[in-house]
């Protein structure tokens, strides 16, 4: 009797730890199930021989699956227009037949980099590639003085300067091996990026619901939408759904 009421105590240690939800709030629990499950998934299948890499993406995993399932209980349904699939701890919408970045106006997406570019927003990047298209979440973590030139943490430099927002990945040091954010070492593979390429987007609601919730479209219509990684998953709990533009220049 007590063996068992140790085992019960250890299987829902993570889940207790958590803080004020704790393991009697059946959604959260149900959300870090999924997000761990998922996670160690992809970490299993991660191109790497770095164990430090490894030892420090798994010793992370607790505090930022705790982080984003507790965002996804806490929020009113009302923060963005996504709901909640527990059940694979993911954010649903409506998909739009059609990819919504491939219409966007070049121009004014460039404008609106140059007013709005801040270190640690939240933007959308379009991912063209032979497996089809999907908008992935991705945040600046540098830019120069006159945001001619900003750099992603995954997808690495765009040059906006000449009011262009396109490039294709042709080599894997298009995009950085090991960024900055502590979960998101990984990256393309070679054969992916022999034919990527990537798109910066202005971010409107219809573009950043579609990165949420993981759209994808093939060249005729759409597809069954992705697993979003962790690291992705906390960026869309940082989006700033009013406007889109930096909460730190809002305070």
């Amino acid at each position: 009797m007590t063996s068992e009421k140790s085992s019960s105590r250890s299987q829902t240690g993570f889940f207790s730890d958590s803080g004020e939800l704790g393991g009697s709030h059946a959604q959260f629990t149900e959300i870090c199930t999924a997000l761990y499950e998922r996670e160690l998934l992809a970490l299993s299948h991660l191109n790497t021989n770095n164990a430090s890499i490894l030892k420090r993406r798994i010793g992370g995993l607790p505090y930022h699956i705790r982080s984003v399932a507790r965002f996804m209980v806490t929020q009113p349904q009302s923060f963005a227009p996504l709901k909640v699939d527990t059940h694979n701890g993911s954010w649903f919408g409506r998909q739009p037949s059609k990819c919504p970045g491939l219409t966007q106006d070049n121009e004014k997406c460039v404008q609106w980099f140059k007013k709005n570019t801040d270190y640690g927003l939240i933007v959308p990047v379009l991912v063209q590639s032979i497996e089809g298209l999907t908008i992935e979440l991705d945040s600046i973590d540098m830019f120069c003085e006159s945001k001619d030139e900003i750099h992603l943490n995954k997808h690495g430099w765009f040059n906006i300067g000449e009011g262009q927002a396109t490039k294709k990945c042709v080599t894997q040091d298009t995009i950085d091996a090991q960024p900055i954010d502590e979960i998101a070492e990984s990256v393309f593979s070679s054969s992916q990026l022999s034919s990527t390429t990537l798109t910066l987007l202005k971010p409107t609601k219809v573009i950043m619901s579609s990165a949420c919730c993981g759209h994808m479209w093939n060249f005729k219509s759409k597809t069954s939408p992705r697993s979003l990684s962790l690291r992705e998953m906390r960026l869309s709990t940082q989006v700033n759904w009013k406007n889109f533009t930096s909460r730190r220049n809002k305070q």
